[in-house]
């Protein structure tokens, strides 16, 4: 299992979960990183360079980039079929131009292009777990976005009542699918967008990641990480100050024991926590925890585990 950060200094960090011991750590944009997808082997990264870059975690590689954006690259998501649960077969993008772009995987080519917001620029986006359509939300339009990814194609757009910055898909099967606008989180029906609760959160939410049972995690200004019954709209539990800063990056992972999420900071820690926790104690003490000493912007996480290599330039990690 493997942790992927980006940091406003350009660099990607790598991490094995188990320890947080740095796989790599790549100059790979010419501008701030923007955003960071991973599945199966494979990490992405996105940055205001208009440039997406490409890693093979089992060999700490770069395997390439993708130049096909002409504009920052706000969001990513990597796409696998569920008889494949560990193998990509697509990755789509949002940039700032409100341009979603369809990638195969396999190899790294693009098969279409679809404006989704023709007034203002992709926020986040969200990839339905059948893969067939995915949903974004608009920087500037105030809108929510359906792009049907077997077509190629807008299907549905909608104007919503403040402007959102994180849509989120959860649920086994995406029954439903939250989003962000400021300190409030709005959870909706998949299948007719109805809203099912509406959760005050406070301060700015600025990441979220989704658990097992209806459970969603929120990270931003207030420092915490919460959890959150989708179904009630009630606060499961809340890991008081996780961080001195802002988090910026959340990846919830499902394995058997422990269950564990990981966030990230602005200030460039990393920690992981047992979800188990929960029941016992009001204390909390991360498992792990590293510091990368740059400005993080985003995380991203993956099941797979990674074989380990160390390189002599790790050893300022």
């Amino acid at each position: 299992m493997a942790l992927v950060a980006g940091s406003y200094e350009k660099f990607i960090w790598g991490f094995s979960l188990k320890t947080l011991t740095p796989l790599f750590s790549y100059p790979s944009h010419t501008a701030p990183i923007k955003c960071a997808a991973a599945a199966g082997p494979l990490a992405a990264s996105g940055g205001a360079d208009d440039a997406v870059h490409i890693y093979h975690l089992p060999s700490s590689s770069d395997a390439g980039s993708l130049l096909d954006h002409s504009a920052a690259v706000t969001s990513l998501s990597f796409f696998c079929a569920p008889s494949t649960p560990s193998i990509p077969r697509n990755l789509i993008s949002g940039s700032d131009d409100g341009v979603v772009r369809i990638f195969d995987a396999d190899p790294f080519v693009l098969l279409k292009e679809v404006k989704a917001h023709k007034k203002g620029g992709v926020a986040d986006l969200a990839v339905h777990p059948s893969g067939r359509v995915a949903l974004t939300v608009g920087r500037g339009d105030s809108s929510l976005v359906m792009v049907n990814l077997v077509r190629g194609r807008r299907s549905f757009s909608c104007r919503i009542e403040k402007e959102a910055s994180v849509v989120k898909y959860g649920g086994e099967s995406g029954d439903w699918f939250a989003m962000a606008s400021e300190g409030r989180i709005t959870v909706h029906n998949s299948e007719d967008a109805r809203v099912i609760q509406e959760i005050d959160c406070g301060k700015k939410i600025l990441c979220v990641a989704h658990g097992e049972s209806g459970t969603l995690y929120t990270g931003g200004e207030d420092h915490h990480v919460t959890a959150w019954d989708t179904k009630s709209g009630k606060k499961a539990f809340c890991i008081q100050d996780a961080h001195k800063n802002r988090v910026k990056g959340l990846v919830s992972f499902k394995v058997e024991s422990p269950k564990l999420i990981a966030s990230a900071s602005s200030d460039g820690v990393i920690r992981v926590w047992d979800v188990n926790m929960a029941s016992s104690t009001d204390k909390w003490a991360p498992l792990l925890e590293t510091d990368t000493k740059s400005r993080l912007t985003c995380l991203a996480g993956t099941s797979i585990r990674c074989k380990l290599i160390f390189h002599s330039d790790y050893s300022s990690l």
